[in-house]
């Protein structure tokens, strides 16, 4: 026998475990486990139609998904959960929900990780520098808004101290 290869089970990611609280402020932890292979290629097929659409590109002879192909989509990606979800949770942690199984499915625990603690897509997410700038200019903004500038009581642009001190002294 051939060493190498382990057995498949050993390593790979076969269910997510999300804990949301419900419509009854009792927080459960919903198993879903993976798809079908069937159902795995589905949503693969769905999932590369609707990022080619949001980058601009055109989908070959795909409309956008009706409520059902919707529905269709989110009991694919929560397997037996998703009775339960439904019955338990509101309309944004159901979605949530099923958008995190989702990124698991076509990408990976860590970008399904990555969505499930920001809401954003892979790539939606702000970068560091830009939350920074952005807290930084809504600082400056509201400093901007409560300070009163010096104002000039002879109609003359007020001169600061320094440049008063630089300025040679008129006869």
């Amino acid at each position: 026998m051939a060493a190498g290869f382990a057995a498949l089970g050993d390593f790979l990611d076969d269910a997510l475990e999300l804990p949301v609280t419900g419509l009854d402020k009792v927080e459960r932890t919903y198993r879903i486990e993976g798809p079908s292979a069937l159902d795995g290629v589905r949503i693969e097929r769905v999932t590369t139609l609707a990022a080619r659409l949001a980058a601009g590109g055109s989908a070959v002879d795909a409309p956008a998904l009706d409520d059902e192909q919707e529905i269709d989509l989110y009991r694919m990606c929560l397997g037996s959960a998703y009775d339960q979800l439904l019955a338990d949770v509101s309309w944004a942690a159901f979605r949530h929900v099923a958008l995190t199984s989702m990124m698991w499915i076509t990408a990976d625990r860590e970008t399904a990780e990555a969505y499930w603690a920001t809401g954003n897509a892979p790539g939606k997410a702000p970068n560091r520098a830009e939350r920074r700038s952005a807290t930084r200019a809504s600082s400056a903004k509201g400093a901007a808004s409560t300070t009163k500038p010096r104002a000039s009581t002879s109609g003359t642009r007020a001169v600061s101290p320094r440049s008063r001190k630089a300025a040679p002294a008129q006869p």
